[in-house]
């Protein structure tokens, strides 16, 4: 039932299964029957056959008012999209002759979206003659991650692609 969106259900004459097993109004289970049978004690209750779970053997169909059904599906998709957390990535870029005190306010900046659970990308561009002295400058992500520790952890660690060097950072566990 879960992650199906509404379209997906089969109602009535639609289910063309020899065999189903069948769950009352109530909840109560009604035992496997043909597809035939079950259709005629929902029609005889003036409910709806709702195959919920047609992966199953046999499927399991239940009877119900597909209207109703239909509701509480939709608000249950909802209610589960509310409380779905969306973690973005923030990116950071900094360059090799980057000053301590900079760094420190990009640091702050770094633990801020750290703290609200976001994920952080850490970019370190290299320009022109910097591109020589990349294997020099992986101390500054080095550094950076090391007083990020007690929120921060590597996800991804540093590596060059093209002219800059990216490191990830997510929240600590």
């Amino acid at each position: 039932m879960e992650g199906t969106t509404i379209s997906d259900y089969f109602i009535n004459e639609q289910i063309r299964d020899k065999e189903v097993r069948v769950i009352g109004e109530n909840g109560d289970q009604l035992g496997i029957m043909s597809s035939r049978d079950a259709q005629k004690l929902a029609d005889d209750a003036g409910l709806d056959l709702v195959k919920i779970a047609p992966t199953a053997t046999p499927p399991v169909c239940r009877i119900v008012d597909y209207g109703k059904f239909k509701y509480e599906q939709i608000r249950k998709e909802k209610e589960a999209k509310k409380k779905q957390q969306v973690t973005e990535i923030k990116e950071i870029r900094l360059s090799p002759n980057i000053d301590t005190n900079d760094l420190n306010t990009k640091t702050n900046a770094i633990r801020k979206f750290i703290e609200k659970g976001n994920k952080v990308k850490v970019t370190l561009r290299f320009r022109g003659r910097e591109m020589a002295h990349m294997a020099q400058s992986k101390h500054i992500l080095d550094d950076l991650a090391e007083s990020l520790a007690e929120v921060a952890v590597i996800e991804k660690a540093p590596k060059v692609e093209g002219r800059s060097m990216i490191m990830f950072l997510s929240k600590k566990r």
